[in-house]
């Protein structure tokens, strides 16, 4: 890494440690002003998450679902492609991951298992391809395709899970619940936390080196950069308004299914709400860097869990701890934004 490299890359942390200490202190300043109990509140809202090992487990699990669509997000922005559609995406990897394992009960975990993640990769992909394919083919507007593709694509798995899927004997508005042995393996309990958080990481490091070390990494990476310049270089680059989508997608199916597997074990009605559009958040702070996105996950998750806490030991609101967390990540977010921005002018300039 040469000087100039590390110059950039330590001025890039500073910035967003500048920025997280500046949303922390309006957090407090918050807390102070609307909160009877200030020093319990702000206590449990930073340190509540380490104070027993369900809180941190279940921190620990949360940050599965946001690597994978922080994953999915940094591939398609990485490669100057846009994908809104992480909530519809996730949430029919959902909906396929239960009806594969429903339908195959008896099934070896690890071969009804596979076919229900490969299952919902496959739905993520091809969601999001659409909007890929729609891109190349006639100029349509990704951000506008994706986005209304996946608020179709909510509204189908809703009346999936609320109709011919719903559990009679459940007063939840959910399917039946997966068999045990497709029931991921739980590593610190009595926390939700299971195995699939060694693959989530595993597979960050994997898409680093697929996105810096390969061919096709390298020609999305410059497709990204400046697509007219590949052009003129000899790159297909319509195929890669169609192949970052389809990975990003799958990313986000394969969260909605971890999320039935490890978590849940059946699809509630809006079990993945929210996870898309945290993803990009992630994604953002990570500056579309794989690896980081594993750090960039669990602050979201800290975040989430520091709020629940101060819920559960003082008189912080739901409304008090949600201003809070989207106090932070604006400001997070406006920063990241921010350094893309400007590298994309310096970049045309």
């Amino acid at each position: 890494m040469d000087r100039q490299r590390v110059i950039r890359v330590l001025n890039s942390l500073t910035g967003l440690i500048l920025t997280v200490g500046i949303a922390f202190a309006i957090v407090i300043i918050l807390i102070l002003f609307l909160s009877k109990e200030p020093a319990t509140a702000i206590y449990y809202f930073f340190v509540g998450p380490f104070t027993k090992a369900y809180y941190l487990g279940n921190m620990l699990n949360q940050s599965i679902g946001l690597m994978f669509t922080g994953l999915g997000i940094a591939v398609a922005f990485k490669s100057s492609t846009f994908n809104l559609g992480g909530e519809g995406q996730a949430y029919a990897g959902a909906v396929v991951t239960t009806v594969i394992l429903l339908a195959l009960p008896l099934m070896p975990g690890i071969v009804g298992g596979t076919a229900a993640l490969v299952g919902a990769v496959a739905i993520g992909a091809l969601l999001a391809g659409f909007s890929g394919f729609f891109k190349m083919r006639w100029g349509t507007d990704q951000l506008i395709s994706s986005f209304l593709i996946s608020a179709a694509v909510i509204l189908i798995v809703n009346y999936l899970v609320t109709g011919p899927l719903d559990d009679p004997t459940n007063s939840m508005l959910t399917t039946a619940r997966i068999a045990k042995q497709y029931q991921l393996l739980q590593i610190f309990k009595p926390s939700k936390l299971d195995i699939s958080i060694v693959f989530a990481a595993a597979i960050a490091i994997g898409t680093y080196f697929f996105m810096q070390r390969t061919h096709w990494g390298y020609e999305m990476r410059m497709c990204g950069v400046n697509r007219e310049f590949s052009k003129y270089a000899g790159i297909n680059v319509g195929k890669y308004f169609l192949i970052p989508m389809a990975i990003s997608g799958g990313f986000h199916g394969l969260a909605g299914g971890v999320a039935v597997m490890g978590t849940y074990y059946r699809c509630l009605k809006g079990v993945t709400a929210g996870l898309g559009w945290n993803g990009i958040a992630v994604a953002l702070i990570a500056k579309n860097n794989p690896i980081a996105v594993i750090p960039a996950a669990l602050f979201f998750a800290y975040l989430d869990a520091g709020a629940k806490a101060a819920m559960l030991h003082s008189d912080v609101t739901f409304e008090l701890a949600k201003i809070a967390q989207a106090m932070i990540f604006f400001l997070v977010t406006a920063q990241a934004l921010y350094g893309i921005f400007n590298f994309k002018k310096k970049v045309t300039t």
